[in-house]
């Protein structure tokens, strides 16, 4: 008998196809939309993916305490900071603001820019200090 013909078979490549697309899913949208980071998870994106890490607060806010490696960028000029600071667009990017409203608005202006994977910070910096991680001044 062939096997694509026998019932069994089908519905097992039937679940397989499912369960693979609903594994798959997660990963797309991430690409789209950009990733939701927790404190813990921008951390190891930081150290272990050696991300970079842009600040779309402002300038006083940023002096008061910024995450570790983080780069000011203006949000309204966004295209020209990242151009200033010469990112690399290989890098995964962290995107920091106070609360993560603001870092999800950019997230696909910072894409159109080419860089490939994007994460927020969720709950921005407020979450960062939540998590008692150190700010640096």
């Amino acid at each position: 008998m062939n096997f694509l013909t026998q019932i069994d078979n089908l519905a097992l490549i039937a679940l397989l196809l499912v369960s693979g697309a609903a594994l798959f899913l997660p990963t797309l949208s991430t690409l789209i939309s950009g990733k939701g980071l927790s404190p813990t998870e921008a951390t190891i994106w930081i150290n272990r993916r050696k991300a970079h890490v842009l600040d779309l607060r402002t300038e006083e806010a940023f002096k008061e305490g910024h995450l570790p490696g983080a780069r000011l960028a203006n949000a309204a000029n966004l295209e020209g900071a990242i151009e200033a600071l010469k990112l690399d667009r290989k890098r995964p990017l962290v995107l920091v603001c106070n609360t993560g409203t603001q870092a999800r608005k950019v997230i696909t202006q910072v894409q159109k820019l080419g860089f490939s994977e994007v994460g927020v910070l969720e709950g921005g910096v407020q979450a960062w200090k939540s998590a008692a991680l150190p700010l640096v001044k």
